[in-house]
């Protein structure tokens, strides 16, 4: 079971289309396209009849005390957390993958609708929604992709997870909304194989 990418190839940097943020030098971020990335999948398992693609940061800070805070850094040494990018089910294994843009494409102040979304599938919320939690102009519930926006004063280069499952059933077993982690305890018993890649990215002009 295979998954690649044109938008970049495995390990390298993620394109900053591809992002929530980009670097900016008078506010250090700004809002970038914000486009889902391309992937193409094959060698699928015998009896594959759905698939879902999850992303995830294993990379972000534990806590918030430096957090694009001016003349601060967020250390290295700092435990961190994981936070989910993008959760999407019932992808239909037949096709030959996913153009880029085609889940999402620009930045949408208080989240994109769902679950239902394009292609028959249905997205989960991502971790946006928690971060975005009391600020009047874009909390709400973000379904669906929505790239990386690490800090901009974080020491470490932060690596995004992309990940397909191939499912014996057609249709993820969850209803309503739901997270990653529903998702991952729903699909346990129905897991015929799994593919990843990764991409890196980084705010941080004295990274890259």
């Amino acid at each position: 079971m295979k998954l690649t990418s044109e938008s970049w190839k495995n390990g390298a940097p993620i394109p900053v289309r591809c992002a929530f943020c980009k670097q900016d030098a008078k506010a250090h971020v700004a809002l970038a396209d914000n486009k889902n990335p391309q992937f193409a999948w094959s060698d699928l398992p015998a009896g594959t009849k759905s698939l879902v693609l999850t992303c995830h940061d294993p990379d972000v800070p534990s806590r918030a005390d430096d957090v694009n805070k001016e003349g601060r850094s967020v250390p290295a040494s700092l435990p961190r957390v994981e936070f989910t990018h993008w959760v999407l089910v019932d992808l239909d294994p037949t096709f030959a993958g996913i153009s880029e843009g085609a889940f999402a494409n620009g930045v949408i102040p208080r989240g994109k609708p769902g679950p239902e979304a394009a292609l028959g599938t249905r997205h989960g919320l991502n971790n946006y929604t928690q971060w975005f939690e009391g600020d009047k102009d874009m909390s709400g519930r973000y379904f669906g992709y929505d790239g990386p926006c690490p800090p901009w004063n974080d020491e470490i280069v932060h690596h995004y997870h992309f990940t397909l499952y191939a499912l014996d059933v057609e249709r993820c077993p969850i209803d309503g909304v739901f997270t990653r982690e529903d998702v991952k305890k729903a699909i346990a018993g129905h897991l015929l194989g799994e593919a990843s890649i990764v991409g890196t990215y980084t705010l941080n002009p004295k990274l890259g």
